[in-house]
């Protein structure tokens, strides 16, 4: 049975790996839900699916590869649409995320990703995986300034666990902090929380050939280039060799169900997807999927509570967020940095690639970890085909 061989750290970092997925991306959904105008069971009804959509994928992905497949909504994809919104009715909006589940769905029949995918060497996988962790690690530390007591505590359960049983080092510290935050009274929650089960909320799609090019055709590319890809290489960082054609298809297919109910664009996760694909997951990498599958059920609860988990996770202090996050991520950061440094042929692509990603740089509303990748690989294969100029005697 699944459940009887959980372990302490496939729960925790499901659970990390949830709040490190909400936190990061509650304030684009808002801007979004704020830009589009949607009522107060509008918004209820996109969190539900958001939710339950990210659930779904995970737990199927992760139980059919036996690889930690971690889903998530395409944040930059909601920062996109909040961005070009020019007042469409929602019914079209609705057609443009069903345009972007069916070109998913293509990609995924096609292969094309897949083939793509082999063109990226372990050691820019490494580069860009460490580049997307590095300002989590340091969110992380710059509460030493802000709250040094909490990370204090923290830090110190952290690094006393590890050195004894080094998987329940994010439980404990975790823990601490939840103790902590629980005798100092700085988590808030609002008065007017509602505590019922969300309630799906139809809409059906309409399909405006402008909306779709100006809306859907954008969340495609963006969902893809800033999500997918950077998927598939931190999955490739650890060894892993994802099938992407089926999470394509997976996202794709569930996309297009929710899409009615708010479920936008489904994707591979990178950063919360690390979580629960390194070692503090669990020591053998064959078992890590089901700190993943977990994660898809905390999804789902999170999904069906509502706003009432969310003002819950929303009411815990942003330092602790910070502090549990890096702590969780501060070993793969390490082990991906050696990674893509470790062959002397290959230390300036991925070097390239980790710098070009920390930037923050964004071009046509595209992340940088697209563009340090998309340098690394053309540096990589590049120098792959130079000669060196013979010497003269």
């Amino acid at each position: 049975m699944f459940f009887t061989s959980v372990k302490p750290s496939h729960i925790s970092s499901g659970a990390v790996a949830l709040l490190v997925s909400y936190t990061g991306s509650i304030a684009v959904l808002f801007q979004l839900f704020d830009t589009l105008n949607l009522s107060q069971n509008q918004i209820s009804s996109w969190m539900l699916a958001l939710g339950i959509g990210a659930g779904i994928c995970s737990i199927i992905m992760s139980l059919w590869a036996r690889q930690p497949l971690l889903a998530a909504w395409s944040t930059p994809g909601a920062a996109l649409l909040a961005a070009t919104y020019t007042g469409a009715p929602i019914a079209e909006v609705i057609g443009a995320f069903i345009l972007c589940a069916a070109l998913l769905i293509l990609t995924g029949l096609s292969g094309l990703m897949a083939i793509l995918s082999k063109l990226i060497p372990s050691s820019l996988a490494n580069g860009l995986l460490a580049g997307v962790l590095f300002p989590f690690i340091l969110a992380c530390f710059n509460t030493l300034q802000t709250a040094p007591t909490l990370m204090l505590a923290m830090g110190a359960s952290f690094v006393v666990t590890a050195s004894w049983k080094p998987q329940l080092a994010i439980f404990v510290s975790l823990l601490f902090g939840l103790v902590y935050v629980a005798f100092s009274n700085t988590a808030v929650l609002p008065d007017d929380t509602s505590w019922a089960l969300e309630r799906p909320d139809f809409i059906t799609p309409s399909f405006s050939l402008a909306t779709m090019i100006g809306l859907g055709l954008p969340l495609y590319i963006v969902t893809m280039c800033s999500q997918n890809i950077p998927g598939i290489a931190v999955q490739q960082s650890f060894g892993y060799k994802p099938p992407v054609s089926m999470s394509l298809i997976v996202t794709g297919l569930v996309t297009a169900g929710l899409a009615p109910f708010g479920g936008f664009a489904f994707n591979l996760a990178a950063i919360s997807a690390s979580i629960c694909a390194g070692p503090e997951a669990d020591t053998d990498p064959n078992t890590r999927y089901r700190a993943s599958v977990l994660a898809g059920v905390f999804y789902i609860c999170v999904g069906l509570g509502g706003a009432a988990v969310v003002a819950i996770v929303l009411a815990l202090p942003p330092a602790l967020i910070a502090i549990i996050a890096g702590l969780a991520l501060l070993n793969t950061f390490s082990n991906s940095l050696f990674q893509s440094l470790q062959h002397t042929k290959e230390r300036l692509p991925a070097l390239i690639t980790f710098l070009i990603t920390i930037s923050g740089v964004s071009f046509w509303d595209i992340g940088a970890a697209f563009w340090g990748l998309l340098a690394g690989l053309i540096l990589y294969h590049g120098t792959n085909h130079l000669r060196p100029i013979p010497q003269k005697t």
